[in-house]
């Protein structure tokens, strides 16, 4: 019993530190609605485009805590901390910002990205800051897709964002969106909370033996429950991401627990100690030059959106 309760603290405190993750940064529908339409509608071959719409794309999912529900999606500046700022301001500097038309356009998700918890129970809940950034994203990827059909579309997400992002893939690359799989160029997911082997394809760092927190602590989403009303822990994606497999990334660096947490007794007891510590790295993307070759996580993305539209893919 001991053990056991050793266990659930270490995993409990895994939880409190995600919490804390704020203080470092910057001071999607849950499974059970059971699948979804059916097959998604397929991308127009040859559609007529009008002379407005960028050739791609790209829609950028901050984490928490870093997106406000009324931010400019263009220009946003409500977070200037926030990590994807890292990505969509170097590629609006060079691509301009697509609103007229161009090879690039760059969007980011204004949602609450908030995340009530016992230190901060007046903030939205985990599930509703979710359900909320995905209903947008996918209404806002919907809208391009009828208005824009040629265009090719980006996803790029980090934390929470990364969460609701690769959920929506999941539900684009089986068929259960209103955004068709072949109009989706890549996804790229950093600190994915329900990051599993497998799902998507792990850049850089080989050294990530963990699994995504809301994998690793859904055993124990009811002791969860009280710290972080309202934030439930739903594990891995069954379905995986489908037609979008071999077209999504996964960046996590090893000591990130939010991406990579304890998958056994044996670890989570033996890294407890060392969570709070461990877990500066989760607000460190734009500055370790560790988890990928040649630069920073934010750098990498940014070459291969480049190289997407330089390929025409």
């Amino acid at each position: 019993m001991r053990k056991f309760l050793t266990v659930v603290a270490a995993l409990v405190l895994a939880v409190v530190l995600v919490i804390g993750i704020g203080q470092w940064v910057n001071r999607g529908p849950d499974d059970s609605a059971g699948p979804g339409p059916g097959p998604g509608p397929t991308r127009t071959t040859d559609p007529e485009q009008p002379a407005t719409c960028p050739d791609y794309q790209l829609f950028a999912a901050p984490g928490t805590w870093e997106s406000t529900p009324e931010d400019d999606p263009i220009h946003p500046s409500s977070r200037p901390h926030s990590l994807l700022l890292n990505v969509t301001r170097p590629l609006q500097e060079e691509f301009g910002d697509g609103v007229d038309g161009g090879q690039l356009k760059t969007w980011t998700l204004p949602y609450a990205a908030q995340f009530r918890n016992i230190q901060a129970l007046r903030e939205m809940s985990y599930d509703d800051s979710r359900n909320q950034g995905y209903a947008r994203l996918e209404g806002e990827m919907t809208a391009v897709h009828e208005s824009c059909p040629a265009t090719r579309m980006i996803l790029v997400g980090f934390s929470q964002g990364a969460v609701l992002t690769g959920d929506l893939a999941t539900a684009i690359g089986n068929g259960h969106s209103t955004v068709p799989a072949d109009a989706v160029a890549g996804v790229a997911l950093i600190a994915d909370g329900r990051r599993e082997d497998g799902k998507g394809n792990l850049i850089g760092s080989p050294d990530v033996t963990g699994i995504g927190a809301e994998i690793a602590l859904s055993p124990v989403g009811a002791l969860v429950a009280p710290i972080v009303p309202g934030a439930s822990m739903r594990g891995p994606r069954p379905e995986g991401f489908g037609a979008l497999q071999d077209n999504t990334l996964q960046f996590c660096a090893p000591a990130d627990l939010v991406c990579s947490a304890p998958r056994d007794i044996g670890n989570a007891v033996q890294r407890a100690n060392d969570l709070i510590d461990a877990n500066k790295v989760h607000a460190e993307y734009s500055s370790n030059g560790t988890v990928v070759e040649g630069g920073t996580v934010p750098e990498w993305i940014n070459n291969w959106v480049r190289d997407i539209i330089a390929e025409g893919r």
